[in-house]
């Protein structure tokens, strides 16, 4: 039977459903309607600048990101391998905080109504800020879910619930560890989508085949009628098709970030044409998705 989502534990609905609709949704009906799989976009907020970023993020639905996933620069991130480790650390230098990259989302909402964003990091610098600030200025400033990657099911009480409350979605990742006894208590409160991590390491450590994402995809849908999303490995046009045939959306990370540090100088100055030459990688991944089921 399939797990219904942004229900609590005691199987009831929280008592605001707002985080089952509005952006993210009608991102994934459209994607449905249009027979093709989505791209979701990763980049820290604030790598390597706030202008830089801001400028980048605000071009990414227009090289054809569905989704952008917004790196929360934490100083001592677990899941990330050392690209991502780097933009943040990168981000952090410059001066970014958890206001700013709120503050990143609010001008990003004046140009794009549309485009569901989502935070992705760890809870420490949420409850530092303090849980129901955050959940309030998140949801003014347009932010659509959350991925809090060290906060276990066991915890919903301390965000996940409250962020459902609030209407803000709770997105959580599945591994290739994760078991059928484990996975009701992993999809048990999640909203907007889950989030398959394809291998059992950090990002860019390496890649998983065909088959055991398809093979992935298909337990998980057995279990939820989420849209499912695939992530961790995805570094080529071609692997992002590959993963677009079999999954709802992929979702490109590493090879986006190492873009941007590519285009830094000695310095960590970014160049001219940063912004620009990483939206053309992004093109190429979003050609490659569209074209991936023929």
């Amino acid at each position: 039977m399939a797990a219904q989502s942004g229900q609590d534990r005691s199987g009831q609905a929280p008592s605001s459903r707002a985080a089952d609709s509005g952006r993210l949704a009608a991102r994934f009906e459209t994607l449905k309607r249009e027979g093709r799989g989505g791209l979701v976009t990763f980049v820290s907020a604030g790598d390597p600048d706030y202008a830089t970023s801001l400028r980048l993020v605000q071009g990414l639905p227009g090289a054809g990101a569905d989704v952008i996933e917004l790196g929360m620069p934490f100083t001592d991130p677990m899941a990330d391998g050392p690209s991502i480790q780097a933009s943040s650390l990168r981000a952090l230098k410059a001066g970014m905080t958890l206001r700013g990259t709120l503050r990143l989302v609010e001008e990003f909402r004046l140009t794009d109504a549309e485009t569901p964003i989502i935070l992705m990091g760890y809870y420490n610098p949420i409850y530092a800020y303090g849980v129901e600030r955050f959940l309030t200025d998140a949801r003014a400033a347009g932010v659509d879910g959350l991925i809090v990657v060290d906060l276990p099911p066991e915890e919903d009480v301390e965000l996940c619930l409250p962020a459902l409350a609030a209407g803000v979605n709770f997105i959580r990742l599945a591994t290739p560890t994760t078991d059928d006894r484990r996975l009701p208590a992993v999809l048990a409160n999640t909203s907007g989508f889950i989030y398959y991590v394809s291998i059992a390491g950090i990002t860019g450590a390496g890649a998983a085949t065909d088959e055991a994402i398809s093979a992935a995809v298909e337990r998980l849908r057995r279990h939820t009628d989420l849209p499912v999303a695939v992530g961790f490995g995805i570094t080529t046009p071609a692997a992002a098709a590959s993963v677009a045939r079999l999954a709802d959306a992929a979702v490109v990370g590493s090879a986006i970030v190492n873009r941007i540090a590519a285009n830094l100088d000695e310095n960590g100055s970014p160049a001219p044409g940063l912004v620009d030459d990483v939206l053309a990688f992004v093109r190429t991944l979003s050609d490659g998705v569209r074209a991936a089921r023929g």
